[in-house]
């Protein structure tokens, strides 16, 4: 097995998941590979050595170790899909939809992956262009942009334009732009589809709209949705559960697919229709 080095991406908040970095972090010591982890993780974690020079885990690392839950994945595939490095999910919480492994099992993955025993999941991500406001930028995620109402008791008006050709104007308490990844996220609350993560797509789904037309759009990845805010009251957003802001009148996002993909790990052990079964309670008959 040749020398490696793995990034950490750990939910510091969660004493299993801390503990786990520690115990996966001594296992690649004894065998001569070296870790990384983002600047704040390293701290939380007491692991200063280990720190990544930057703000972001960026090549040559072989592979990435989410230990967490799907949130922490959505954070490794923002530092780590512009590289496109693989990350290998670990489950430590609720059941997840990212996740690969158990804890249990974090060992053997580690071994399997340095070995090159394993496949790749290629996710479709967004990327989303914000205009206006203090986040102003682009920025790539693998669920969702959220653009949504700052007070109760009101609704906001968003002009949505596809393909730079204005569609219609929308009065709702949110409208959420997902992935075929984030079908499974905020957008299933509010009713949207269930889509396979193979699929390339964009979702647009209204949150509780107060207009006849209340459908979710599906539409191609070769198409770009764009957001614009044209209520005095102004809208926030979100970017895969990220708190981005205010967008103030006048201000938008355009949404398109994603240079590039999430890379996450699998053993072919997990199958998104079995994990879906399991969420809901599916019966076998």
């Amino acid at each position: 097995m040749t020398v490696s080095t793995v990034g950490l991406v750990v939910h510091t908040q969660r004493p299993p998941a801390v503990g786990l970095a520690h115990r996966a972090a001594a296992w690649l010591a004894e065998r001569g590979h070296a870790a990384v982890v983002p600047p704040s993780d390293a701290e939380a974690l007491a692991l200063p050595a280990w720190e990544c020079d930057g703000d972001k885990i960026r090549t040559p690392v072989a592979v990435a170790l989410s230990i967490g839950g799907d949130g922490t994945m959505l954070r490794a595939v923002d530092l780590l899909a512009p590289h496109e490095v693989p990350v290998l999910g670990v489950n430590v919480g609720h059941l997840g939809y990212l996740t690969e492994v158990e804890p249990a099992e974090i060992e053997e993955a580690l071994s399997r992956v340095l070995a090159g025993d394993y496949t790749i999941d290629a996710r479709m991500t967004l990327e989303v262009e914000v205009a206006g406001g203090e986040h102003s930028g682009r920025y790539v995620v693998l669920n969702e942009a959220v653009v949504e109402k700052t007070e109760s008791g009101h609704t906001i008006r968003l002009a949505v334009c596809i393909n730079d050709q204005f569609f219609t104007t929308y009065a709702t308490d949110g409208l959420i732009v997902a992935t075929p990844t984030g079908s499974t996220a905020y957008s299933l609350s509010a009713r949207g589809p269930i889509v396979s993560p193979r699929h390339r797509a964009l979702l647009l789904t209204p949150v509780a709209p107060h207009m006849l037309f209340d459908r979710t759009l599906v539409l191609d990845e070769l198409e770009s949705i764009s957001l614009e805010v044209i209520d005095g009251r102004g809208a926030s957003l979100s970017l895969d559960g990220r708190n981005m802001g205010r967008l103030a009148n006048g201000e938008s996002i355009t949404c398109r697919a994603g240079p590039h993909n999430a890379r996450l790990v699998t053993f072919g052990k997990r199958d998104f229709h079995q994990i879906l079964k399991t969420k809901f309670g599916l019966a076998d008959r």
